[in-house]
């Protein structure tokens, strides 16, 4: 998916999880949506797209080191989506103030670097499926920060709040996710409060007004970082290209194409031609999806703490999600 200014903090929308991208700038919702055929293919897109883009990540780290394997497909889809908005709305489009643009980089960095570039560090040694359920409690994360903001949700998200954490204890609990490392389960959870960061900065920041162009310059920056850090990280050495299997470049093409393009392109026009509450139902689909997805094609075992904590996960944002939006 690609990446853009993510939902304010006023919005309580959760961003994309870090397997994809965040969601577009906040924009006037109507009092009315029509549900018609078009909304449910544009959420079919989400649901499935994006809740595969996990199963992908995981495919591609088999053989791309993780960081530059990041890094490039941001980069790709940065420039792709350049293109398209000068093409539809002419160069000017992609013109903005040294403020915004900083804004934008420096949002692209928590989410992409940071949230996605983590995630595919992790997903090295995590299953496709767990990462999915960790990154899941985004929202809960996301309350706590604006908490902190001097924020009040309400006691609803709280409280989902509460129930999240008590399935991420499920989760990262040493010995519980059978032979997954603890390592590993805490880079995703990393990943996931520096997502949440960058969600909820973007709200607070001067962010250019199209959330397109700001899907630019935050993937650029992030996927340029990305290369930046695997370079450091020696990522580089011994990296032979004619080593990467025909199944990691597919998926890396698959993520750009389909997660950056396709299903972003989906979810932006979601939120201007559907209620934003029934977009915002893609944060405890995409989780399911990613488990499925990664116990069907990967063999990824289903544990016990996974099904539970996951299941505790998901409840968790579906409580935070349905109580803020009748807020």
């Amino acid at each position: 998916m690609t990446s853009s200014a993510a939902d304010s903090a006023a919005d309580p929308v959760p961003s994309p999880a870090p397997g994809t991208a965040p969601a577009p700038g906040r924009t006037p919702v109507p009092p009315a949506r029509r549900i018609t055929g078009a909304v449910w293919a544009a959420l079919g897109i989400v649901y499935v797209v994006w809740g595969s883009t996990y199963l992908g990540i995981r495919i591609v780290v088999e053989t791309v080191p993780p960081f530059l394997a990041s890094g490039g497909r941001f980069i790709v889809a940065g420039l792709l989506l350049a293109g398209l908005v000068a093409w539809r709305h002419g160069p000017a489009a992609l013109k903005v103030d040294r403020r915004r643009l900083g804004s934008a980089a420096l949002v692209g960095l928590l989410l992409i670097l940071g949230g996605n570039g983590l995630v595919n560090l992790a997903e090295t040694t995590v299953p496709s499926g767990l990462a999915a359920l960790l990154i899941a409690a985004v929202p809960v994360w996301v309350v706590l920060l604006r908490t902190a903001a001097g924020e009040r949700p309400g006691p609803g998200a709280y409280g989902g709040v509460l129930i999240g954490l008590g399935g991420l204890a499920v989760l990262t609990l040493p010995g519980l996710s059978g032979d997954v490392g603890i390592g590993g389960v805490l880079l995703v959870v990393l990943a996931a409060l520096l997502w949440s960061a960058g969600s909820v900065s973007s709200a607070r920041l001067p962010m250019p007004a199209n959330p397109f162009t700001a899907s630019v310059y935050e993937m650029l920056a992030g996927g340029v970082g990305g290369i930046v850090v695997g370079l450091l990280r020696g990522e580089h050495r011994g990296f032979d290209p004619g080593a990467v299997s025909t199944g990691s470049w597919l998926a890396l093409g698959y993520l750009v194409v389909f997660g950056s393009l396709i299903a972003f392109t989906a979810y932006a026009w979601l939120l201007q031609s559907a209620p934003v509450s029934l977009a915002a139902t893609y944060a405890y689909v995409n989780p399911v999806v990613a488990v499925l997805l990664g116990a069907l094609i990967l063999g990824e075992e289903l544990t016990w703490p996974i099904l539970l904590g996951g299941g505790i996960v998901v409840a968790a944002v579906c409580l935070i999600v349905s109580t803020e939006r009748r807020g």
